[in-house]
């Protein structure tokens, strides 16, 4: 892996712990939400992370494109080659219910394709993180090693995906299920009738599928790049890929409009 994205990768990753260390703040308080004019709740968590991130990565020469700064124009973005793809508090729903299930994303976008991708668990201070050139990892108590090296960091990780003896398993959104998740759901199930279920937040689904303690994640309902591009970094080096069902393509970003498709998560 090159010395320049190296860096790139640890400073992603320092910047999703800060962040998460800021989301604690709030967690631990008075939660007190506001809605954005699209109807989804926004914290004062949401806004700190998104300070955090922005501090470490405003300081280098690469645009960010974040869910609290949505607003950048497609003339100025579509010139873009490379960017930042964040979302400060992915799985705001799940912070306010307190379940724990909420994730800072962070993923480096090169010509559409997020070749790296960091997730960090606040909660359980899991660190997920993908990269072209180095694979797919993750790391316990993150939160000790906010300022180790890249190579340190792998050193104490596990490497992507796991062998895990289970039965099939789906997971699907615990705050977004929909009928027509439902419907794939039972289709599985009438080819592994053992098949199990879970309900998850945030980008953990991903996660899941990402580590193999999951074997697919299909998602029919409405996301955003932000909410996809981290987990897609990972999934990528774990040997998964996140592709539109009906075109059997994968997911693209940095599009003019920044909805995603309908999508499957399961290895290529």
């Amino acid at each position: 892996m090159q010395t320049a994205k190296k860096t790139l990768l640890e400073n992603a990753i320092r910047a999703s712990i800060i962040a998460g260390a800021k989301i604690l703040e709030v967690y631990d308080g008075k939660i007190e939400v506001e809605m954005k004019d699209d109807k989804s709740p926004l914290t004062l968590a949401d806004k700190q992370s998104h300070e955090a991130i922005m501090e470490v990565l405003e300081k280098g020469s690469i645009p960010v494109l974040s869910e609290e700064g949505r607003d950048i124009d497609y003339e100025e973005r579509k010139a873009w080659g490379t960017l930042w793809v964040v979302d400060p508090l992915d799985g705001t729903k799940e912070f306010i219910k307190r379940n724990g299930e909420f994730t800072v994303n962070i993923a480096l976008v090169e010509n559409g394709v997020p070749t790296m991708g960091v997730i960090y668990v606040p909660v359980t201070r899991e660190l997920y993180i993908g990269a072209d050139g180095l694979g797919a990892y993750k790391l316990n108590n993150a939160d000790a090693l906010v300022d180790e090296s890249l190579d340190g960091i792998v050193q104490k990780s596990t490497k992507l995906p796991l062998k895990i003896d289970r039965p099939y398993t789906m997971v699907g959104s615990r705050s977004h299920m929909s009928a027509e998740t439902s419907e794939y759901f039972e289709g599985v199930k009438a080819q592994y009738p053992n098949a199990e279920i879970i309900s998850k937040g945030s980008s953990l689904k991903i996660c899941m599928v990402a580590e193999g303690s999951a074997d697919v994640y299909p998602r029919f309902a409405p996301t955003m790049e932000w909410d996809t591009a981290a987990g897609h970094g990972i999934a990528r080096q774990a040997g998964l890929d996140i592709f539109n069902p009906k075109e059997g393509t994968p997911l693209v970003y940095n599009k003019k409009d920044l909805l995603n498709p309908w999508f499957i998560v399961k290895p290529v």
